[in-house]
């Protein structure tokens, strides 16, 4: 298996270019996923520049509804004619930052896929092919929780703390190994290792708005517990991620251009 990050926020090539936001390039032994496009075209130029074909892909999944993970879902549409593109039922929700700012999706975004017949809402759980399975876990305990840090989704009139109901984890089991594939870990990176405890997991851990301090050791503490590789970035924040990585055995930083060989 091999995970190529097309879009991170930060990168060690001169040839990359990167934004807030991320984009996976998935090669399993029978598929090539994209998850999450980022929120331009970039994804696209730097494939382009690494010699990835996006119009091969296959499978097509959108971790969650804001648009630095699905910004350039239009992009991805305009590439490729064929794959199916996995969202959850809640996506296209309206879902807003602590500054009221709107961070959703494009709504033209649900007409194109409807029209094209690409969309594929996924629920509680869809097993895409053998081996590969979404999962909510909305139905799941969440024995931790830091919050919403502030963001929201539209109820009616009302801002109410987002419940992150819209995000999805990839789980890819192939080889005897359990990887699974979290955008932003939302519900919370500590829940997730509950529910799935992966060989390795791939994805951001939204803590970049919490400062060094006891919630990170917390956290390091409760993933070290794990046999786990971590590769993160993105939503994890740079200075909490040299903080982790001072706590953590098996934590790895996956900037735009990298790739992992599994």
């Amino acid at each position: 298996m091999k995970i190529t990050a097309l879009l991170e926020n930060t990168t060690e090539r001169d040839d990359m270019q990167v934004e807030h936001g991320l984009s996976l390039y998935i090669e399993t032994e029978r598929h090539k996923i994209l998850f999450d496009m980022g929120q331009s075209d970039l994804f696209a130029k730097n494939a382009d520049t690494l010699g990835i074909d996006l119009s091969k892909v296959d499978i097509a999944i959108l971790s969650h509804g804001h648009y630095d993970h699905g910004g350039g879902l239009q992009t991805f549409l305009s590439l490729n004619d064929k794959a199916p593109v996995y969202i959850n039922r809640y996506a296209f929700e309206p879902h807003f930052n602590a500054l009221d700012k709107y961070i959703g999706l494009d709504e033209g975004l649900r007409t194109t896929l409807v029209e094209q017949n690409r969309m594929h809402i996924v629920d509680e759980s869809c097993i895409l092919t053998p081996g590969l399975t979404l999962f909510s876990c909305n139905e799941r305990t969440r024995s931790r929780d830091l919050g919403s840090f502030g963001l929201t989704v539209l109820d009616g009139n009302s801002h109410v703390p987002d419940d992150f109901r819209h995000e999805q984890y990839l789980l890819i089991e192939e080889n005897d190994k359990k990887v699974l594939i979290s955008g932003c870990s939302h519900k919370g990176i500590q829940n997730i290792m509950e529910w799935f405890a992966p060989d390795i997991l791939v994805g951001g851990f939204h803590f970049m708005k919490l400062a060094p301090g006891e919630a990170l050791d917390a956290a390091a503490k409760d993933l070290n517990k794990y046999s786990t590789r971590y590769f993160t970035g993105h939503c994890t924040g740079e200075e909490q991620f040299a903080y982790l990585k001072e706590r953590m055995e098996r934590l790895e930083y996956l900037s735009c251009g990298k790739t992992i060989l599994l």
